[in-house]
């Protein structure tokens, strides 16, 4: 069996659905969207920029003793961010940020996680990672 679908059909179907969504288009929101997914990659290169400038550039007395390494460009997909002491032979990082998958999951570890300044780190990079580079 054929069922055929007439103009008059296709028109009594459609102009309910045009006025139920001409009253949703009035409708606000009454949350906001949902946020975009952030790569890996892009959480680290702002967070690489912000621990330059707030923890290296600065003259951070706290960071002095070290110095930055990014390893962004990663085949493992897991770019990352390494404080190691200046001028010492022992290259061993003292703190590791790194990011995975998209969105983007941080983890922050090494002896300085250890550390005082382990909280001081943690919250400097959760403002890093959400976008706002600013040293505090």
């Amino acid at each position: 069996m054929t069922i055929s679908w007439g103009h008059s059909m296709r028109s009594s179907l459609l102009l309910p659905s045009v006025v139920a969504l001409a009253l949703l288009a009035g409708c606000k929101p009454t949350t906001p969207p949902p946020q975009r997914s952030v790569s890996a990659l892009k959480v680290m290169e702002g967070i690489t920029m912000a621990a330059a400038n707030c923890w290296v550039r600065s003259g951070d007395p706290a960071f002095k003793a070290f110095r930055l390494d990014a390893e962004l460009n990663s085949f493992s997909g897991q770019p990352r961010i390494l404080l190691v002491r200046k001028g010492s032979a022992d290259i061993r990082p003292q703190l590791v940020v790194m990011a995975e998958g998209q969105p983007a999951r941080l983890q922050a570890f090494g002896p300085l996680m250890n550390d005082p300044l382990s909280s001081r780190i943690s919250t400097d990079v959760k403002r890093w990672s959400s976008g706002n580079s600013s040293c505090r």
